[in-house]
């Protein structure tokens, strides 16, 4: 069993829905915080509702360049991070055929390659300090192949993979615990900030994400995984929790189940939000 009181909890896309409902759970239950986004406004805002002491460490996720300094800074400001959180990353609703190179290219870094940048930057430290949690915020598409999110699935895949291999090495030889969270459907601006087939923003919500969970439950259920670091938490409805364990259950089905629906978008008869 972990307490988080007193430890430093390292959150990042922390300005908004699950960043920010994790932000508030952590901190009510004794952690300080270090808040970590592009929107300096939106972080401050959080920090203002927080009832613990907060570090604003505001910077772009795939600036690797200037990655170990912000890391530096986080290990400087009390000494140690405790638990570091992998919450940023942005979605994707386009079909493949119609979806540039570039898009796989920027949503590959954003969701993939800088969540396991700034884990391998704190890993040295985490193994001097004798102990931490790494909790990387991944989706059941990273267990699923979702239509209209080929390259946010292959992140979020690979994701997941990264941290699998990571615990295997970390956990029992360093005490440092590693959590996947998979949420479904959370009412946040995810679908409203997805990429499209150039690149912009797909600019509006989804019925499914409007009508999602409240992100303070799911950041609820994220602490009580890290409490009891748990390996992995699959936070989503019956539906949702179903689909995703028919990949394995019956993988048959399945497949057969997510090749209807991914044929119905591709005809535009079927949107999959």
């Amino acid at each position: 069993m972990t307490d988080v009181n007193g430890k430093v909890t390292w959150i990042t896309g922390a300005s908004s829905g699950i960043g920010a409902a994790l932000a508030k759970v952590f901190s009510d239950a004794g952690s300080d915080i270090i808040l970590s986004g592009r929107n300096i406004a939106a972080l401050e805002s959080v920090a203002d509702a927080l009832s613990t002491k907060t570090l604003i460490l505001p910077f772009e996720v795939t600036d690797y360049e200037g990655l170990k300094s912000h890391v530096d800074e986080a290990w400087n400001w009390l000494g140690h991070v405790d638990i570091l959180i992998n919450n940023a990353g942005v979605s994707q609703r386009s079909l493949a055929i119609h979806t540039k190179p570039q898009v796989y290219t920027d949503l590959l870094n954003i969701d993939l390659i800088a969540p396991i940048w700034l884990t391998q930057l704190n890993l040295p430290n985490m193994v001097e300090l004798g102990g931490a949690h790494i909790v990387a915020i991944s989706s059941i598409a990273g267990r699923i192949g979702a239509p209209l999110r080929t390259a946010y699935s292959a992140a979020k895949h690979g994701l997941i993979g990264y941290m699998d291999a990571l615990r295997a090495e970390v956990e029992l030889h360093h005490s440092i615990h590693v959590t996947n969270v998979l949420p479904g459907a959370i009412a946040t601006n995810v679908a409203h900030n997805a990429l499209t087939k150039d690149g912009t923003k797909l600019g509006k919500s989804a019925e499914n994400i409007d009508n999602g969970d409240d992100p303070l439950d799911c950041a609820r259920a994220i602490l009580e995984a890290v409490q009891n670091r748990k390996p992995e938490l699959i936070h989503a409805n019956s539906f949702e929790l179903n689909i995703t364990n028919l990949r394995h259950s019956d993988p048959d089905a399945f497949f057969k189940m997510i090749g209807d629906v991914g044929a119905q978008t591709a005809a535009g008869t079927k949107k999959w939000e």
